[in-house]
């Protein structure tokens, strides 16, 4: 699974193009939140981030970050994360966002391969 991390890439203010982007969901101060946390994002979990507009702000930046620590404090491994209307699949050794949705438009989801579900 490729990841990529979100925050300075070569240098002190460098983001990559998706977060630097200020038309993006989040913009380079989301994207500085997520460095911070020590969250990654796969390339797949950013493209449906970003397309789906699905924005991380700090709260919910930060109530993922809590939920990750929780589920890896119960020895998780791979959790599914709910935060209001956003599902995201985390790989919780890696602190790695696999994917992301929306919980509403009433279509039925299924996910697969999950050990634990923590609502943050």
């Amino acid at each position: 699974m490729e990841t990529s991390r979100i925050g300075p890439s070569s240098g002190p203010g460098a983001f990559p193009a998706a977060v630097a982007n200020r038309n993006a969901p989040g913009g380079a101060f989301a994207g500085a939140l997520r460095e911070a946390s020590g969250v990654q994002y796969s390339r797949h979990a950013e493209k449906r981030i970003d397309r789906r507009e699905l924005g991380l702000d700090t709260g919910r930046q930060e109530r993922l970050n809590t939920a990750i620590t929780s589920a890896a404090q119960k020895g998780a491994r791979q959790t599914v994360v709910l935060i209001d209307d956003l599902a995201v699949v985390v790989n919780i050794r890696d602190r790695t966002v696999v994917t992301a949705m929306s919980t509403e438009g009433g279509r039925q989801r299924v996910f697969t391969n999950i050990d634990s579900v923590v609502i943050g």
